[in-house]
C-alpha cells in the first residue's frame, strides 16, 4: 500500500476521532524517522527509544492540536526535540547526571536467563515458542507484554505499576506488539 499525503491526513483525522488503528498506523509510519532523529541526537539507543515513545505519547495525547498546514513528521520531530531538551535540562540539574554512561549501559545489557514461575507455566502449556519470541524483545518490551497478557493488567493498572502516564504505556505496548509480530514473521518465514 502506498502511503500518500491524503492517506496520512485521513489517518490523522481518524486518530482525532480516537480510532486505535489510526494511532497504530501513524506509529508504524513515523517510528523510524523519529527514532533515527533521536538516535543521532542522543547516541544511545535506549534513550532514543524512550524519547521516541514519549514523543508519540505526547503527540497522540495532543493530536487535536495538530494543524494540517504543517507536515505531520515535522510536528512529531518538534515534539521529540522539545522532550529531549527538557530531559537534558533535568539531567544537568540532577545528581544522576554524575553517573558514568558505561555503567548505565551495562545494567541494560545484563541478560535475564533465569526462568520464572510464569515461564515454567507457559512451557507446560506448550507456549514455549512464544516465550522464546518474547525474550527476543528488549526487557522493557518484555515487561509490557508480561503485564498486559500474562498478568492481565488494564492500561490503568500498568500505568500505576510502572509509574508512567497511560499514553506512554499504550505506545510502549503498541510498539512491543509490533516488534513481537515482526520477530514472529521473520523466524517463521
Amino acid at each position: 500500500m502506498e502511503i500518500t499525503p491524503d492517506k496520512i491526513l485521513s489517518e490523522i483525522n481518524k486518530a482525532k476521532e480516537g480510532k486505535q488503528s489510526a494511532f497504530s498506523f501513524l506509529l508504524n509510519v513515523y517510528w523510524n524517522e523519529v527514532y533515527g532523529f533521536q538516535l543521532k541526537r542522543t547516541q544511545n539507543e535506549y534513550e532514543a527509544e524512550d524519547i521516541t515513545i514519549q514523543s508519540f505519547s505526547k503527540a497522540f495525547d495532543k493530536i487535536q492540536t495538530y494543524k494540517e498546514e504543517f507536515q505531520f513528521n515535522t510536528w512529531l520531530i518538534a515534539i521529540s526535540k522539545n522532550i529531549h531538551i527538557d530531559i537534558l535540562r533535568k539531567k544537568s540539574s540532577s545528581v544522576r547526571s554524575q553517573t558514568d554512561i558505561k555503567d548505565k549501559d551495562r545494567v541494560y545489557k545484563v541478560p535475564d536467563e533465569n526462568l520464572t514461575a510464569e515461564d515454567a507455566l507457559i512451557k507446560e502449556q506448550n507456549l514455549a515458542q512464544l516465550l522464546n519470541y518474547i525474550k527476543m524483545l528488549k526487557p522493557h518490551y518484555q515487561e509490557m507484554i508480561n503485564l498486559r497478557y500474562f498478568q492481565e493488567m488494564s492500561y490503568k493498572e500498568m500505568a500505576t505499576s510502572l509509574g508512567e502516564p497511560m499514553n506512554n504505556v499504550k505506545v510502549k505496548l503498541l510498539r512491543a506488539r509490533r516488534l513481537l509480530a515482526d520477530i514472529i514473521n521473520k523466524v517463521e518465514r
